[in-house]
């Protein structure tokens, strides 16, 4: 009798250790799980952001397409073929220095240079009226996407801080890597919506 209530003791630690840890296993497992067909990586990291369906703004892809959000401050980029990939941005400080509608790259730069807008200069009189291209001091980093609108660009930046915030005076500004590789990626003629 005493070895029975032995083994019954046992069993009932054992099997309270296995209900106790089951859930934690099959969370373990299923967070590990990819999704079919996706990259679960790209899935965690971009289900922070509110995303766009093309379609919802375009009638075709066209050459691609990039919807830059200004409110959610992400920049969406798809390729003739449709694989779509997210990225953070800058976005201009105020309402008015945003331009919104739809506009095209028209022309693509590597290291530009850059001389501040007219406004600019009327709001602070100390900027220099030039930087050449791969300068520390270039606001507008290693590449640059020119839009159909005078003095709209979609480009880099050498201050990482400026990423995520109010910070451009109308572009929308990237990440140099990220937008190194929307450069490659995105050919002129690429369709363009700010919202």
């Amino acid at each position: 009798m005493k070895r029975n209530s032995h083994l019954n003791r046992r069993s009932l630690l054992a099997t309270t250790g296995v209900m106790i840890a089951s859930p934690a296993l099959l969370l373990a497992q299923t967070a590990q799980r990819p999704q079919a067909g996706a990259d679960s990586d790209v899935q965690r990291n971009a289900s922070a952001f509110i995303t766009h369906e093309w379609q919802d703004h375009f009638d075709q892809l066209g050459r691609g397409i990039i919807i830059a959000d200004t409110n959610t401050r992400t920049l969406q980029h798809w390729t003739t073929d449709g694989e779509m990939r997210i990225y953070p941005t800058s976005v201009p400080m105020t309402d008015e220095l945003t331009r919104r509608g739809y506009t095209e790259i028209v022309e693509k730069r590597e290291k530009p240079g850059w001389g501040p807008t007219p406004s600019m200069r009327e709001r602070d009189p100390t900027l220099p009226a030039y930087v050449q291209g791969g300068d520390p001091r270039n606001p507008l980093g290693t590449r640059g996407m020119y839009l159909s609108w005078q003095y709209y660009l979609i480009h880099g930046t050498q201050d990482t801080r400026k990423i995520g915030r109010r910070s451009s005076s109308g572009c929308i500004g990237l990440y140099n890597e990220q937008v190194e590789e929307i450069y490659e990626r995105a050919p002129v003629g690429t369709q363009v919506r700010v919202i």
